[in-house]
């Protein structure tokens, strides 16, 4: 039974999350790393103003992630398997040895260059709780029939369900949906249309710029939250990470996997609470926990009392 890291994307990142980073020395060479590839210092990106920028959020999701999944390997907590949904992708590639941190940060600063181009403005993505699949797909259907962008872009949870398009259109899915029966529609803090057909283009591009990058055969399993399987080749991963900006998200199935595979103590990653939120009704049976709202000492306890009972 195993251990799984799990890493959050867009829509949990807050104003200071990388200045409240455990003064821990696994951190601090972290943000050494970051600040020696951006040229600039890391704690730059995490004001108010400077998260409005995608560019920004996406590069703190990722230093924030990798710092505390080694904040806990140094501390004797190992994973066995990663996971991470959208932008969280890249720091699960980094922690399963596929990917090297230099080369994230590169490659995630032009991820999000080439999304906030695409998109500046006039676009985002909508959570919507309480409504089955085939509900929001009918609507989805009738919007598209009339020529709306709007696009099924998570299945989070069996009635967590995500949208993307635009501005308009998904204020109309929003209301559409409401009249249907859902509980709640609520607009993430996200203004580009991720997991959609309308991102095609920004992941070709970036398809193109990680061909020469180095990959390596992850030393944990590496959980696709697009394709909801363990990827174990490198060029495999490749694709995962440079496409995923275009691929629906299979969360929920994603998690099924990962209790199937044996997965009994999952770890959200910094910043985030809302994976381990939708994570809690499939690892019903086990344990689940946040680098955000548990303490270490916990963790530990937690992970080695689980390796005491031969629980992994």
């Amino acid at each position: 039974m195993s251990v799984l890291f799990v890493f959050p994307g867009q829509g949990s990142q807050s104003p200071g999350m990388l200045h409240q980073l455990p003064q821990h020395a696994a951190c601090q060479a972290v943000m050494a790393e970051a600040e020696a590839v951006l040229g600039r210092s890391p704690l730059l990106l995490d004001s108010a103003t400077a998260l409005q920028s995608t560019v920004a959020v996406q590069l703190c999701l990722l230093i924030a992630g990798v710092a505390s999944a080694r904040l806990l390997q140094a501390e004797g907590i190992q994973p066995h398997m990663v996971a991470g949904l959208s932008i969280g992708a890249f720091p699960a590639a980094v922690i399963a040895g596929v990917l090297d941190f230099h080369h994230a940060v590169q490659l995630v600063q032009l991820r999000g260059q080439l999304m906030e181009q695409a998109y500046p403005h006039g676009y985002g993505m909508c959570a919507i709780t309480g409504l089955a699949l085939p509900q929001l797909q009918t609507l989805l259907n009738q919007a598209q029939a009339e020529g709306k962008q709007v696009y099924l872009a998570n299945i989070n949870a069996e009635q967590q369900l995500v949208v993307a398009g635009t501005d308009a259109t998904l204020q109309a899915i929003a209301q559409a949906a409401l009249q249907a029966g859902a509980a709640r529609c609520r607009r993430l803090a996200i203004s580009v249309p991720s997991h959609c057909r309308l991102l095609e283009q920004a992941a070709q591009t970036l398809a193109q710029a990680m061909r020469d990058t180095p990959l390596h055969a992850p030393a944990c399993q590496y959980l696709s939250a697009n394709a909801a399987r363990v990827l174990r080749q490198p060029e495999q991963i490749r694709d995962d990470l440079a496409n995923n900006m275009a691929r629906l998200v299979h969360w929920h199935d994603s998690a099924r996997l990962a209790w199937e595979r044996g997965a009994r103590l999952a770890v959200e990653m910094l910043p985030g609470t809302t994976l381990s939120r939708l994570l809690k009704p499939v690892f019903a049976q086990g344990v689940v926990m946040t680098v955000a709202q548990d303490r270490l000492d916990s963790l530990q306890y937690t992970a080695r009392r689980m390796q005491q009972d031969n629980q992994y």
